[in-house]
């Protein structure tokens, strides 16, 4: 029913900590910082804005979701209301949980490319 809002909220969390969180040195490369954390949370970001607009494109097709306030159709009625918030307690959580492992896995991939190409660097350089 609204499950798509918990991965919408991480999202905005997420976003939001993306734009305050801090730049990378002026002048510096890629070679120099690798995909910095900001960049690795953007992925994060990305990832949790897709999905939940999928999911809220579902609700919407399934009428669940409606163009007046109070814009969700459970919130109309306790009993509908009680099965939302409980949804969005285990299917909503679970999604988010689900695509935040989704990219520590990319992040830590990641790292031990950097770290791979990092080894490889110093031997190409001494040719």
């Amino acid at each position: 029913m609204a499950c798509f809002l918990v991965p919408a909220g991480e999202a905005f969390v997420t976003t939001a900590v993306g734009k305050l969180g801090g730049k990378k040195p002026q002048g510096a490369t890629h070679e120099q910082t690798g995909a910095g954390f900001g960049r690795k949370l953007k992925w994060l970001s990305n990832m949790l804005w897709g999905g939940s607009a999928l999911l809220a494109f579902e609700h919407l097709w399934h009428g669940e979701i409606i163009p007046w306030f109070p814009f969700l159709s459970a919130v109309g009625n306790p009993a509908d209301m009680a099965e939302m918030l409980a949804e969005m307690g285990s299917v909503g959580v679970a999604m988010a949980a689900g695509v935040t492992l989704v990219w520590v896995g990319m992040v830590a991939v990641s790292a031990a490319l950097e770290k791979r190409v990092g080894k490889d660097a110093p031997a190409a350089q001494a040719q």
